[in-house]
C-alpha cells in the first residue's frame, strides 16, 4: 500500500510530490494524460503566462528565464518535465483516474487499467474541468464552426467568414485580439465591456510586483478584504481591452441569448453571417467521482486550506482554496507548503 497517491500531474501535484519527497513517502503522481505538461500544451498556441518569471517557481527549483519574461506554454511544459527528472518524481501517465472509494484502511483509487491502494490520497487536478458552453448552442446551423477555447489553437482553425467570440474573461479577450488582428474578418463580440484591463508593466516594475507589494495575492478569502476581491469582478491582464474594442472590425452584441440555424441571437442584433465561434465561456468542475465528498455552493470541495471533510483526503490548486494566488504557478507553493506541514504534524501524533 502507498503512503499517498497525488491525482494531477501539473503545478499543483508537483509541489506536493516535491514535499511528499523530502518527507520519504512512498508516493505515486499519476495523470491522464500522455505527458508532463500536457495541460499547457493542449491550450492555444500564443498562450502566454500573465506572471513573469520571478513569480513562477515551484519549490526547490527556479523557472530558468530572464527576469521579466512571460513564459510560453512550451516553456511552461519543459519547466515540468526538468521538475519530474530533477526530484525523479514517480509518475504514471495515461492514468485518467475515474473513482476514489474510501476504505476501512485507506482508499481505492481506480483508473481504466486497474485500481491503487493507499493510505492517503491528495487531489490536484486543477480549477478547469467540464468545459462549459451554454445550451443553445445546439441550435445553431452544423455549418457553423464551433468550439470551445479549451479546443482552440489558433486563427488556422477557422473557416472563411466573420466569426464571433463569447466570453469576456482572459481567454475571451486574447483570442478575440489574435482573431480580430485580420482586419478583413469581422468578428462579434459576446461578453463585458466594462471590464478593467491591467498592463503587465507599471511604473517600471511588473504589476505581479505591485500585487506582491500591497498583498492583493496573500489576502485570505475568509478575511474582509480577500472576499471583496473573490466577489468583484476579475480585471484582465496584459491585454489592452479598449484597443481591441476600438477596431473597426469588431462589434460588440451583448449578451447571446439564443441561436436558430444560421441565425445567432443577442441583446442588441441578431445576425446570420457568422460562420465561426468560438465558446471562452469558462468551465464546471467535477469532483462526482470521488465519493462521499461534501461540495460547496460553487460545486467544489468543502475544505480547509486543502483538508476535506474525509480523513485522508486532501485537495491543491483549487481557486480561492486559500488565498487569489491558490491555482496560479506562482501561488500554488504555499499552499503546497502549509498542507505538507499539516501532513508532516499528522504523521508525528
Amino acid at each position: 500500500m502507498l503512503d499517498y497517491v497525488v491525482i494531477g500531474g501539473a503545478q499543483a501535484g508537483l509541489a506536493m510530490a516535491y514535499h511528499l519527497k523530502i518527507m520519504n513517502k512512498k508516493f505515486i503522481v499519476v495523470d491522464g494524460e500522455e505527458e508532463i505538461g500536457a495541460s499547457w500544451l493542449n491550450r492555444w498556441d500564443s498562450l502566454k503566462l500573465f506572471t513573469p518569471t520571478e513569480y513562477n517557481h515551484l519549490p526547490g527549483l527556479k523557472f530558468d528565464a530572464p527576469k521579466g519574461h512571460y513564459p510560453t506554454k512550451i516553456e511552461v511544459a519543459n519547466y515540468f518535465k526538468l521538475y519530474v527528472d530533477t526530484f525523479e518524481i514517480p509518475v504514471q501517465l495515461n492514468t485518467l483516474v475515474t473513482s476514489v472509494r474510501k476504505a476501512e484502511k485507506g482508499f481505492y483509487v481506480s483508473h481504466k487499467n486497474g485500481e491503487i491502494k493507499t493510505k492517503n490520497v491528495i487531489v490536484a487536478t486543477g480549477p478547469f474541468h467540464i468545459p462549459y458552453t451554454p445550451p443553445c448552442h445546439t441550435k445553431a446551423s452544423a455549418e457553423i464552426l464551433q468550439m470551445h477555447s479549451n479546443y482552440y489553437k489558433g486563427v488556422h482553425q477557422l473557416q472563411e467568414g466573420d466569426a464571433l467570440v463569447v466570453g469576456g474573461g482572459d481567454s475571451g479577450y486574447q483570442i478575440l485580439n489574435e482573431i480580430s488582428k485580420d482586419a478583413s474578418r469581422t468578428v462579434y463580440f459576446s461578453g463585458d465591456t466594462d471590464v478593467k484591463s491591467l498592463p503587465q508593466n507599471f511604473l517600471g516594475k511588473t504589476l505581479w510586483w505591485w500585487f506582491t507589494l500591497v498583498g492583493f495575492l496573500s489576502y485570505s478569502k475568509y478575511s474582509w478584504i480577500g472576499k471583496k476581491i473573490n466577489s468583484s469582478t476579475q480585471p484582465v491582464i496584459g491585454t489592452d481591452v479598449k484597443e481591441i474594442l476600438s477596431r473597426t472590425n469588431v462589434i460588440p452584441v451583448g449578451r447571446t441569448k439564443d441561436a436558430l440555424n444560421d441565425k445567432i441571437i443577442f441583446e442588441t442584433k441578431k445576425i446570420t453571417t457568422i460562420k465561426n465561434i468560438v465558446w471562452a465561456t469558462g468551465y464546471r468542475p467535477n469532483f462526482s467521482w470521488i465519493e462521499g465528498l461534501e461540495l460547496d455552493a460553487d460545486s467544489y470541495p468543502k475544505n480547509y486550506r486543502g483538508v476535506s471533510n474525509i480523513k485522508g483526503l486532501y485537495f491543491i490548486g483549487l481557486p480561492w482554496m486559500f488565498t487569489r494566488g491558490s491555482a496560479t504557478l506562482g501561488g500554488v507553493s504555499k499552499d503546497a507548503n502549509y498542507l505538507a506541514n499539516m501532513i508532516s504534524k499528522k504523521g508525528k501524533k
